[in-house]
């Protein structure tokens, strides 16, 4: 029961500081370049994975190191939901 009240307070936080215009989780790390890459390339038909360590991250704590297969997915499928 106690778990239950912790997991609603801390969702109702979360709600709060979205409507606040806070996000939540930690920051992002495509750009517009890198989005113009992964599409290029997957014109290509090259794996997810093989994007992935072509692109190189430009900014933030990341920097100069590589997406991984899942942010290269949710970038992609992001600009799909978009253009469609």
């Amino acid at each position: 029961m106690e778990r239950e009240y912790i997991r609603d307070r801390t969702l109702e936080g979360h709600e709060s500081a979205r409507k606040r215009g806070k996000t939540i989780g930690g920051a992002g790390v495509t750009d517009d370049d890198m989005l113009s890459m992964a599409l290029h390339l997957r014109d290509q038909e090259m794996s997810l994975r093989d994007i992935a360590k072509r692109l190189v991250i430009t900014t933030g704590a990341k920097k100069g190191q590589h997406p991984s297969p899942a942010t290269v997915m949710r970038m992609l499928r992001e600009h799909d939901e978009q253009t469609t």
